[in-house]
């Protein structure tokens, strides 16, 4: 049997203020084919998966907190208990507009790296309303800092 176990993951923390670790996929003990998973904590106020697509379609779950979430030109206010489909190739961003920790859950399918991670890292993710769709009208702003040197 193999066993992820969340409070021994150590994750990666992101430019967008928040902490990602791989439950299915990436770094994780268990590797599937069809889907990857991982447990996902934005910080208060602004914490963020920035705006970006991917070819997997995917689910976000939250688990706790209050954030907005956009896709395409859809924006809605999610909360603990509700989940949000993405569509394959739909532009997406979720971020923390709450004084707490969002918590969340994602299922992407097929599993397999998907390029915003990195893109964050290099700072190279593309720029809403630049290289990628505009986001929503009054979405808070997407986070595209590349970390400290």
């Amino acid at each position: 049997m193999i066993i992820a176990d969340i409070h021994k993951t150590e994750g990666r923390t992101y430019p967008a203020r928040r902490r990602t670790r791989n439950l299915v996929g990436g770094l994780s003990p268990i590797q599937c084919n069809n889907f990857a998973m991982g447990y996902v904590v934005l910080e208060p106020n602004g914490g963020q998966v920035p705006w970006h697509n991917q070819e997997q379609e995917e689910v976000y779950f939250v688990v706790e907190g209050t954030g907005e979430m956009c896709l395409g030109d859809d924006r809605q206010t999610v909360t603990s208990g509700q989940a949000a489909f993405i569509p394959p190739t739909v532009f997406h961003q979720i971020t923390n507009t709450g004084d707490t920790p969002l918590i969340m859950i994602y299922v992407y399918g097929p599993s397999g790296d998907v390029a915003h991670w990195r893109q964050e890292l290099e700072g190279t993710l593309p720029k809403a309303g630049v290289d990628a769709p505009a986001l929503p009208a009054g979405a808070w702003p997407q986070c595209t800092d590349k970390p400290a040197a």
